[in-house]
Order: C-alpha cells, then sequence, then structure tokens
C-alpha cells in the first residue's frame, strides 16, 4: 500500500463521528493533526488521545478562518491535508423558514467551506502539494422537502469542491467531495444499516493515497441497505 504523501493534517468541524474517526486514523498513519472546532473543551478527549493541537475558529467568520491559519503557522506548520467537516442543517417548511437561520446554515456549510480553502490553498500551491477533503451528504445531490437550506449549503459546497479541483489539480492540490449518503453509526445506534464512521474514514484515507494520474474528484458512501 502506497504510503502517504502528506505530513500534516487539519480537520475543521472536529468532533465525534467522521471527524475523530479521520483524526485517529490519520494519526495512526504517522501524519500530524490539528482540530479546530468552535467549542475545543469537547475535543479533550480525541486530541489527549492522538495528541494534537487544539484551535478554536468559527468556519463561517473570514476574520476567525484568517487567524487559525496564522496560528497554524506560528504553532503547527502548513497543514498539507485539509478537511472541511461543518455543515448547519435547519428544517422546515419554505414558508416558514427563518431567514436569519437559513442565512446561518449556508454560511456554515458552504461559505466557510471557501474560506478555509482559499487559506488552505494559499499555502499548499507554492508547495504544489496539498489535498482538500470536503464532507458532504446526501442533501448535496438531491433536495428532500422540509430541508431547503441544507440541500442549498451542500449543494453550493459541491459545486465549489468541483470547481477547486478543476484549478488546484493542476496546481498538485488534490480536491475531493465525499458525499454521505445515510445516517452515520452512533453508540445510539449502532445498527448495520448505518454507516461506520471508521469505514468512512478509511475512503478518505484510500482518497489520500491515490497517485496524480487517477485523483477522484467525487465518491459517494452508502450503506448496503439504503435507497438512492
Amino acid at each position: 500500500m502506497a504510503d502517504l504523501p502528506y505530513r500534516r493534517a487539519l480537520i475543521v468541524g472536529a468532533g465525534s463521528g467522521i471527524s475523530a474517526a479521520v483524526a485517529r486514523m490519520l494519526a495512526e498513519e504517522g501524519v500530524r493533526v490539528a482540530l479546530a472546532a468552535r467549542n475545543t473543551e469537547k475535543l479533550a478527549p480525541l486530541a489527549q488521545a492522538i495528541t494534537a493541537p487544539t484551535f478554536a475558529a468559527d468556519a463561517a467568520d473570514p476574520a476567525s478562518v484568517a487567524q487559525l491559519f496564522r496560528a497554524l503557522d506560528e504553532n503547527f506548520g502548513v497543514p498539507d491535508i485539509v478537511v472541511y467537516n461543518p455543515s448547519a442543517r435547519v428544517r422546515g417548511s419554505l414558508l416558514d423558514l427563518d431567514p436569519d437561520a437559513v442565512r446561518n446554515a449556508l454560511a456554515v456549510s458552504a461559505f466557510g467551506g471557501f474560506l478555509v480553502a482559499q487559506q488552505a490553498a494559499r499555502r499548499m500551491v507554492p508547495n504544489g502539494l496539498g489535498a482538500i477533503l470536503f464532507t458532504g451528504a446526501s442533501a448535496s445531490v438531491k433536495g428532500y422537502t422540509l430541508s431547503a437550506a441544507f440541500a442549498m449549503g451542500k449543494f453550493a459546497l459541491r459545486g465549489l469542491a468541483q470547481s477547486a479541483a478543476r484549478e488546484l489539480g493542476p496546481k498538485g492540490i488534490h480536491v475531493a467531495h465525499i458525499v454521505i449518503d445515510g445516517g452515520v453509526r452512533t453508540a445510539a445506534d449502532p445498527s448495520d444499516a448505518t454507516l461506520d464512521p471508521e469505514a468512512i474514514a478509511q475512503t478518505y484515507l484510500d482518497l489520500l493515497r491515490q497517485p496524480r494520474s487517477a485523483w477522484s474528484l467525487e465518491v459517494e458512501l452508502r450503506p448496503w441497505v439504503e435507497t438512492f
């Protein structure tokens, strides 16, 4: 199996589930991992387990994202893997949705992805090496009833990934969008009908191992019983 060509990773929107599984798997591969979230207190167990520094950041705030990367420059180094995991889900009828809540959902799910990708790319491009992975959802490709805000954000994130891949790929940056099409397994719901976070993380790792002659832009993951 090919070794990872990367040495430092930043996971934005870190927490339990997918991001924690990715962080653990990268650490096992010898990659130094940094974790960023609005609330860093919840990251303490994971950070301690993999010896990862934590950074407080609001992904939807340009100043906060810029400060995050400056802090990385000073205290961690330039990440050559960046995983964007945040999203905001607002459910409700189109007739009744609060415009401010929808604006916030779009800012977290999509605008934040742009902010993080921009800061990451500015640092990766001079080195000609890097990977930016965006966590998508079923709503990235299909708008469900009562889920307009989530679909808008995830559709936009997918568009960002497609544009970024075409722009940055020739500069040595692998951009990929991972569609998580189904419920993610938790301790409260360990059903085989859900996606195992460790299995999802394995796909992220496989993407990072791809030779540049055969990069994937998008991968869809779903449990074996999921309809699509």
